[in-house]
């Protein structure tokens, strides 16, 4: 491969030139998917590619995974870039033995960005399980909680998941009768009509984010549910507490 004399190096140009170097059947995988996905805590330097394990790569300097194991539903276009989808992304990164926090972080983002679900997950999961992949039940512990939008949510998932309580619908779009959108919540028991919010350390502090979320839980109300917020402190500090309050409210 040859580039233009004084082309500025870029992340983007190695990754093509490795799908080039590397042939049709490669794809950008691990890190480097991540990072082209745009999932939480991805390394943007990552240059790192898949390729069949019966094909023989030329000399290189990348840094090159084999498999036996890759189906259609495995390969996506990003931008024009060849790439492993999303949740082949997230099982590869399992695989590969990466922090338990770092998966939960690509979990939960491929989630609020659309580009995977708990149940495509544990689908694609069973059938890789049978390879012998390490990182299946690194996975396996994550899904039950997986959903939310941070680590706050999945946090509180897991304290309701471990308290016996009915798992709630997450990031809930609710509209007026208009059909105006009024809010996307992160949590809702729907039965109950009961409306779960979580906030961080910082949360809405200037007059006008005040303002905003007055009114947004104003208009909830108008709809009928019941709304409820817990902050960050209690969800790390006092699970115990949650627990008890949401079986009360439940009940």
């Amino acid at each position: 491969m040859y580039r233009i004399a004084g082309a500025p190096d870029s992340h983007r140009q190695r990754l093509r030139i490795g799908l080039l170097c590397l042939g049709d059947d490669s794809r950008i995988s691990y890190e480097s998917a991540a990072s082209l996905h745009g999932l939480d805590r991805s390394d943007d330097t990552a240059v790192e590619f898949t390729i069949p394990r019966a094909a023989t790569p030329p000399r290189h300097g990348f840094r090159v995974h084999t498999t036996s194991m890759f189906a259609p539903v495995d390969a996506v276009v990003v931008d024009g870039l060849r790439a492993t989808s999303a949740t082949r992304t997230i099982i590869d990164l399992a695989h590969a033995r990466a922090p338990r926090r770092r998966v939960e972080a690509a979990m939960d983002s491929a989630i609020r960005l659309g580009l995977s679900h708990p149940r495509v997950l544990a689908t694609r999961l069973e059938t890789l399980r049978g390879s012998g992949r390490w990182g299946c039940r690194l996975i396996d512990r994550l899904l039950p909680d997986s959903g939310g939008h941070s680590p706050l949510e999945r946090r509180l998932l897991r304290i309701i998941r471990e308290a016996g309580l009915p798992r709630p619908r997450t990031q809930v779009v609710h509209r007026d009768h208009q059909g105006r959108h009024v809010a996307r919540v992160d949590f809702e028991f729907v039965d109950h009509r009961l409306v779960v919010e979580v906030t961080g350390r910082l949360g809405h502090v200037s007059d006008a984010e005040r303002a905003r979320d007055a009114q947004r839980r104003n208009e909830l109300q108008d709809l009928g549910c019941t709304v409820i917020e817990y902050t960050s402190t209690q969800v790390f500090g006092q699970p115990v507490w949650i627990a008890a309050d949401l079986r009360r409210r439940l009940s």
